[in-house]
């Protein structure tokens, strides 16, 4: 809902109109505050993959530190790219760019248990795939036509399917405990349950900031409810803010250079999906906002400012940005579309990933009390792909599509050692499930002919076909 207090309905729906700042800096943050827990967690999970995560007890630890720091910093530049442009890099909407979940099930077997020295090829990979992105911004109304909401919504399907076990572990303790009589214990999934419960809680019955912060404030009562069950510290809380410096400054290649074949691959595949969301959160903010289609210089420009601010990210250790969908949905509810409030929201993003202080809070958060958070964010990537896959046409032929790409996408992401022999390249590219899901559903949208005959696909359907159409 509108407020007019704010501006006229047409300023309301002009990109380049500057609220009032002391009406524009509450919308900034509000945007910050919507998008904070989703754009921090990939380089939590990243690094609990690697072996230096919450509850390792590596050495490595602090730089968990460093890399919740850069997620916030990139996530801010990334957006002002969007959002102030340079030449044609840009759209000059309010894009808000945060570090992307559709890239986890790719990096988490590219790093699983290499510790520090996985991020070599990991950051590599983001760095070309990054230029990759941004030479789709070339090409990218021609490729539109190759990705239906089937294969979309599958893709955003798997990429919930392949994260909800990582929401499962962290609740009940860590993969470090497993084994161990603490995993799966009642502190941990007390702690849990709470951030669930009052994430709900908050969600549904409240309005305004109060509901769209609601997973910031399900971790915060979590978190409060560690300290006083004695889980988390207050000594350490002291500790870990102590140790962090005031200011810092990004390290430039801190992990190094190193050139993955898997790597390279996987993430210039997922940087064609990663770039057609962009645009339909692009063709939703002028819709929502504006009530007007997308611009082909407003998606060209997305699309390069999505491939170049990953391509920046990823040379000081930050994984891939794109566009954060939810701050989409804000758009659309606050209907105020000035590009100046969400580049208010980018410089408090940048403030906070240049005070690693920040970061050190952050890392305190016991493993469980996130798990509570992830479950509920992994859970609405799932509702999300389902919510996609409402769109499509459940004919014989799509219902045939979607069967195969699922089955042999989730098949080989639960059972990798059916892979084994082959080589590691291969392997780490198709355990991911993704890949192959995505692939084949293209390649069959592409080549099926429309439609299949009833004949052919009632032996398969074992008597549960849809109705027909």
């Amino acid at each position: 809902m509108s407020d007019e207090s704010i501006g006229t309905a047409a300023q309301l729906r002009d990109p380049n109109y500057m609220p009032p700042l002391v009406k524009a800096i509450p919308l900034g943050i509000q945007h910050v505050l919507s998008m904070f827990v989703s754009n921090v967690t990939p380089a939590i999970i990243v690094a609990g993959a690697a072996g230096f995560g919450f509850g390792s007890g590596s050495p490595d630890f602090p730089e968990l530190l460093y890399l919740i720091q850069m997620a916030m910093l990139f996530a801010g530049v990334a957006t002002l790219i969007q959002t102030v442009s340079i030449g044609p890099v840009g759209a000059r909407l309010p894009i808000v760019q945060g570090t992307s979940f559709a890239f986890l099930p790719i990096m988490i077997p590219l790093v699983a248990g290499k510790g520090v020295d996985g991020l070599a090829a990991l950051f590599t990979g983001a760095f070309i795939g990054g230029l990759f992105h941004f030479c789709l911004g070339l090409v990218i109304g021609k490729i539109r036509f190759a990705l239906p909401p089937l294969v979309t919504g599958l893709v955003v399907l798997m990429i919930g399917l392949a994260l909800v076990q990582v929401g499962i572990q962290y609740a009940a303790g860590g993969v470090p405990l497993k084994g161990t009589p603490d995993y799966g214990s009642l502190a941990h999934w007390s702690a849990a349950l709470i951030v669930v419960l009052v994430t709900l809680g908050v969600k549904f019955f409240t309005k305004g900031i109060l509901s769209i912060s609601a997973v910031l404030i399900g971790l915060a009562v979590g978190y409060v409810y560690a300290i006083l069950i004695g889980s988390l510290p207050v000594s350490s809380i002291a500790g870990s803010w102590n140790s962090a410096a005031a200011f810092a400054l990004p390290d430039p290649f801190r992990y190094g250079f190193e050139l993955s074949i898997a790597a390279v691959v996987g993430f210039c595949l997922m940087a064609v999906v990663s770039a057609i969301e962009t645009v339909g959160d692009v063709s939703g903010i002028t819709k929502g906002g504006a009530d007007r289609e997308a611009t082909e210089e407003e998606i060209t420009g997305a699309t390069f400012a999505d491939g170049a601010g990953t391509a920046l990210a990823a040379v000081f250790g930050s994984l891939p940005n794109t566009s954060f969908s939810q701050n989409v949905g804000l758009i659309a509810m606050t209907g105020v579309m000035s590009r100046h409030i969400v580049t208010i929201g980018a410089i408090f993003l940048i403030i906070c990933g240049l005070v690693p202080k920040v970061g050190g809070l952050i890392r305190t958060i016991p493993i469980e009390v996130l798990g509570g958070g992830v479950i509920v964010m992994f859970g609405m990537v799932v509702a999300s792909g389902i919510s996609m896959l409402s769109a499509v046409t459940w004919d014989k032929r799509n219902m045939v599509i979607f069967a195969i790409s699922l089955s042999l996408g989730l098949g080989l992401q639960l059972e990798p050692q059916a892979l084994q022999h082959l080589p590691d390249t291969l392997r780490i590219l198709l355990t991911s499930g993704l890949l192959p899901a995505a692939g084949l559903a293209v390649v069959l949208n592409l080549v099926l002919p429309d439609p299949l005959s009833e004949e052919g696909t009632e032996e398969i359907s074992g008597g549960m076909s849809a109705p027909k159409p």
